[in-house]
């Protein structure tokens, strides 16, 4: 338990350079009607924060907000080829990367 105390207080965040390549390929942000969204760049840091941590998606801090936001968004950007445009737009090619 006091491990993932300890991991909770991590936050990975992009840079403003990673967040303007994947910022394009995203949806747009819901209008603030009905329940209050947690906007796309939060949602990628909680996200990559479980891919880095390894952790389930029940293990999310409380304070990243409701683990079923981040797992839905999550599912629904893999399910429509969005995670995949942003893996690749993270890791671009070797041979685009030397120029």
């Amino acid at each position: 338990m006091a491990a993932m105390q300890v991991l909770s207080c991590v936050d990975f965040t992009l840079t403003d350079e990673q967040w303007a390549r994947i910022a394009p390929l995203l949806p747009p942000q819901k209008p603030p009607i009905g329940r209050p969204t947690i906007d796309h760049r939060t949602i990628l840091a909680r996200i990559f924060w479980v891919i880095r941590t390894g952790a389930s998606w029940r293990e999310v801090p409380a304070s990243f907000g409701p683990w079923q936001t981040i797992n839905s968004r999550y599912r629904r950007w893999r399910q429509t080829g969005i995670w995949q445009r942003i893996l690749e737009a993270l890791n671009p090619p070797e041979d685009t990367v030397a120029s």
